[in-house]
């Protein structure tokens, strides 16, 4: 199913379109849920906090390539929501063959760096054979994560949720499968849980690029359209890299926290580890519903649509938080029971250290549910650069106070959970100033 976000309904029509996002990154999650879970039953903790450590350099990883192809994505709803079909088709094939060089570098570098990008992560000796196993197999699965990513933003650019969500599905529970059988029955350890997740995106990745290029005839792309202009590079790198680099500072601030986190030794590795996996499930909806928004932005900006954009921007800002509300209260609430669903109650002391992060950061969950909202709102009237700031605000305002607070010894580890949303707020503050300092320009994509 399309749908055009340049009509009708505002607030309906985004629901629509966010809400099929939303399932299916709440699947995606399921890839590495499956792992925590059955690692940390089947395996143990030591197995758990090597996965979990390996979590964090994976979604750094991904981000980059999640990056490019959401700043594609981005220029692909301009032109789409401008009518202009053939510089829709030429900025697909720029993209692509942009994208696809850098996958490759990119896995060529991590293999070729594997060993120094482990002590940089300050992992320790007991777990450092299991995290290598892991990430060595792990790492086979990163051109899946780029076909996926490049055809399931293509076709969000054009209002399709759907089919995304489809392959993801099937994806998802073929892992799980896998999960089972390598992991339970087979006995493989964590590379077999790394395994399960590789196979699963190439199906989802594989799949995905199929379905477009068979049932989606206005993708084909003509010879006219295979090739690379100037102007067209520039569209797509200034869009792509810029949100990037955005991704990239965002885990990479995330990376020193990890490292920092694993200085605490296993016990917290471990708590962070499943900690980290609730709180992406609680505030991924919000941050799929500021990815929905992003692309109702952009197809009314190139339809030059400024009033619809301003309805929909305060729809938006209402509707995350309502949903911020619900789930802060719940996960504050609800953090031991769901500390257990990760963690063997009979480890008290992990899950004590696991509560006391879904505690502090869960309960400002609306500070992240803004910061989404401001990051899609820039990117789609071609601001990528006033996102990149903001996350600059809030990564270096987290990875700062992280180091700070946590060498008061009276503070230690809650130090570092409390940093999360303090950064949260300080960009919050910056981006809703940029907000009103820059309004809408009136242009329309094609200028």
């Amino acid at each position: 199913m399309r749908e055009d976000l340049t009509r009708g309904s505002v607030t309906g029509t985004m629901l629509r379109f966010a809400l099929p996002m939303i399932a299916g990154n709440l699947l995606q999650q399921c890839y590495n849920v499956a792992d925590t879970f059955l690692v940390g039953r089947f395996i143990g903790a030591d197995a758990l906090a090597a996965v979990g450590s390996s979590y964090t350099l994976m979604t750094f990883l991904t981000s980059i390539l999640l990056g490019l192809s959401m700043g594609s994505g981005a220029a692909f709803s301009i032109h789409f929501g401008a009518r202009d079909e053939e510089r829709l088709k030429s900025s697909i094939f720029t993209s692509f063959a942009l994208i696809f060089a850098v996958t490759v570098a990119l896995n060529a570098l991590v293999f070729l760096l594997l060993d120094p990008i482990l002590r940089v992560l300050q992992i320790p000796a007991s777990l450092h054979a299991m995290t290598r196993e892991y990430l060595w197999v792990i790492f086979w699965g990163i051109g899946a994560t780029f076909l996926y990513n490049f055809f399931a933003s293509l076709l969000r650019a054009l209002g399709n949720s759907a089919v995304p969500l489809v392959f993801l599905g099937v994806s998802a529970a073929l892992n799980i499968v896998l999960d089972i059988v390598l992991i339970v029955s087979a006995g493989m350890g964590v590379a077999g849980a790394a395994l399960a997740t590789v196979i699963a995106q190439f199906l989802s990745g594989a799949g995905l690029l199929v379905y477009a290029l068979l049932r989606c005839p206005q993708l084909r792309l003509h010879r006219r359209h295979l090739r690379v202009t100037a102007a067209g590079l520039r569209e797509i790198a200034n869009l792509s890299f810029l949100t990037c680099l955005q991704q990239s500072v965002m885990n990479c601030g995330i990376l020193a926290v990890q490292g920092l986190v694993n200085s605490f030794g296993p016990a917290v590795m471990a708590a962070f580890a499943a900690a980290v996996k609730i709180d992406s499930f609680a505030y991924m909806p919000v941050q799929d519903f500021g990815n929905a928004f992003s692309t109702f932005i952009a197809q009314n900006y190139g339809a030059g649509k400024g009033e619809r954009i301003r309805r929909g921007a305060r729809s938006a800002v209402l509707v995350s938080f309502l949903f911020c509300v619900l789930v802060s209260s719940l996960v504050f609430f609800l953090a031991e029971p769901l500390m257990h669903l990760f963690v063997d109650p009979a480890e008290t002391a992990i899950t004590a250290i696991g509560v006391q992060y879904l505690r502090i950061e869960g309960a400002f969950y609306c500070g992240i549910g803004c910061l989404f909202l401001l990051y899609g709102y820039f990117r789609a009237v071609r601001r990528p650069a006033v996102s990149l700031v903001l996350t600059i605000v809030s990564l270096g305002t987290r990875v700062a106070l992280a180091f700070t607070l946590s060498a008061v010894p009276s503070i230690g580890v809650a130090g570092i959970w409390a940093s999360v949303p303090i950064g949260w707020f300080l960009a919050d503050a910056l981006g809703l100033l940029l907000y009103r300092r820059f309004p809408l320009r009136r242009e329309t994509a094609a200028l």
